[in-house]
């Protein structure tokens, strides 16, 4: 376990980060091999049938990754301030709303699975090879939800390291087991969603045998159950409306997929690439998202308000410098990064991913910062603000695939997701700096005054010296600064 309460903000979310990225790298891995192995070895029509549920997918199963972030985000406050039978309880709460939440899921992705695919057009030619592959996704849906959910606690207790572990692990028996099934036995499209759900399987397996061993507080006495039992709508308050707000942004995706998958299999087949090549590139972006929500969690638990705003305003640096990083590099190797997917992809569909990379690799700074921004608000237990960029999202997205797509084709879907994530950005924007002030009177109850340089660390003298000089003497001041740079 790690506690992020004391330390320099920055250093620390960094390291929380690093386990967190490569573990997205891992998990992006389930989706890029199945559409690699897919495309080189069984078709292209395969490779587009495989993309025609993903935006289904992210509707109902976005939903759960939302969600399962949301219910842990009790536990991290109680970790924070030191209340180990709370942490107990909030599990036991954030576990049964999960399993309620799996077999919701699972119900309706089996139940009216073929009919969610029709309602965003999928092409008749697709419509069996997607049919089949989205059945086995959702048959497994309950361990995907299950993996995150232990991830997510797992990470509330300041351990971003030990699902990483299990996901590389669950990552490479996923690329052998989807090799094997299409390679070597010719199984079909469907066969990949079941190596992936094998791989997740091991993963849930995995992550219960080392909190058994490693983290015993995680399993709850009776006391604790009790107590979980009735207080199931304290994670559901903040899980709920996280994993909707996913669920909001999944219907502008839907309503976008619509308007790609009306122009053919060519570009159904284009957004299945481009959206696989634009979701390494989010990784690490929300990857400080992700870390964003532990730390600020066990900060306001433990009433360290000043830290929050460090690691906000610093945070926000650190993402848009990688941001462009990314974007440049995408830009620049656009059309070898196509060829890792198909070898036999037409020139239009090839000029189509290009088309779409070449847009969103410049506007990946406002979805850094959105992550950024969105996380800390939820964080902090609001949601009212995100789930509204939500549904700003939703108009977004929907206006791109119906308008913009109507005038312009596919370069108007391309724009899609950039004005989605501006739109976010802006207004998660405003709600953290509303909070952020917030913050800064409960500090002045406190009675807080600068705190100690290093325990903050060097390097947020430009942002947060500022929004105290009017509590600080010039002699104060200048003490503060002395002690940063020694620290730097």
């Amino acid at each position: 376990m790690r506690n992020l309460t004391s330390g320099p903000p920055v250093r620390l979310i960094l390291a929380f980060s690093i386990p967190l990225l490569l573990g997205n790298f891992f998990q992006q891995s389930y989706s890029l091999a199945d559409s690699a192995i897919v495309g080189r070895l069984i078709s292209v029509d395969a490779l587009a049938a495989v993309g025609a549920t993903g935006t289904m997918a992210f509707l109902i199963i976005g939903f759960s990754w939302g969600a399962t972030a949301g219910l842990a985000i009790p536990v991290a406050r109680r970790f924070g301030a030191g209340d180990i039978q709370g942490v107990k309880s909030a599990i036991v709460a954030s576990g049964v709303v999960a399993a309620l939440m799996a077999a919701t899921i699972t119900a309706i992705g089996l139940i009216f699975g073929y009919e969610l695919l029709r309602m965003v057009n999928t092409p008749d030619s697709l419509m069996e090879m997607a049919g089949a592959y989205q059945q086995v996704m959702f048959a497994t849906a309950a361990l995907t939800i299950a993996y995150n959910w232990l991830a997510a606690v797992i990470r509330a207790l300041g351990d971003s390291r030990t699902p990483l572990i299990f996901l590389i692990i669950s990552s490479l028996l996923n690329v052998v087991i989807t090799y094997a099934f299409v390679g070597s036995f010719g199984w079909g499209v469907a066969s990949t969603a079941g190596a992936t759900g094998i791989a997740q399987a091991i993963s849930v397996v995995a992550c219960l045998v080392y909190a058994r061993k490693k983290m015993p507080q995680m399993f709850p006495d009776r006391a604790a159950v009790r107590s979980g039992l009735a207080e199931l709508a304290v994670p559901a308050r903040i899980g709920l409306p996280m994993g909707f707000q996913m669920s909001v942004i999944g219907i502008g995706t839907v309503v976008l997929q619509s308007g790609i998958n009306a122009l053919g299999a060519d570009a159904v087949a284009a957004a299945t690439v481009a959206s696989r090549l634009e979701g390494l590139a989010m990784s690490p972006l929300n990857t400080f998202g992700v870390a964003m929500v532990t730390f600020v969690a066990q900060n306001y638990g433990a009433k360290e308000y000043k830290r929050i705003r460090i690691g906000v305003f610093r945070m926000s640096i650190v993402a848009t410098v990688v941001a462009f990083t990314l974007g440049f590099l995408q830009y620049r190797f656009t059309y070898q990064l196509v060829g890792m997917f198909t070898t036999e992809a037409s020139p239009t569909t090839i000029d189509m991913v290009a088309t779409r990379l070449q847009i969103s690799a410049f506007m990946y700074f406002a979805l850094g910062i959105m992550f950024v921004v969105r996380n800390t608000v939820q964080g902090l237990g609001a949601t009212a603000i995100p789930t509204a960029s939500g549904f700003l999202e939703l108009g977004l997205r929907a206006g791109a695939g119906v308008v913009l797509g109507g005038a312009f084709g596919w370069l108007g879907l391309a724009w899609g997701n950039p004005l989605a994530w501006a739109g976010a950005c802006l207004l998660c924007s405003i709600s953290w700096f509303s909070n952020r002030r917030k913050l800064v009177a409960l500090e002045r109850e406190q009675g807080a005054g600068m705190g100690t340089s290093a325990e903050l660390g060097a390097g947020f003298i430009t942002d947060e010296l500022l929004a105290d000089l009017t509590t600080q003497s010039d002699n104060a001041l200048e003490t503060n600064r002395e002690r940063e740079l020694a620290f730097a």
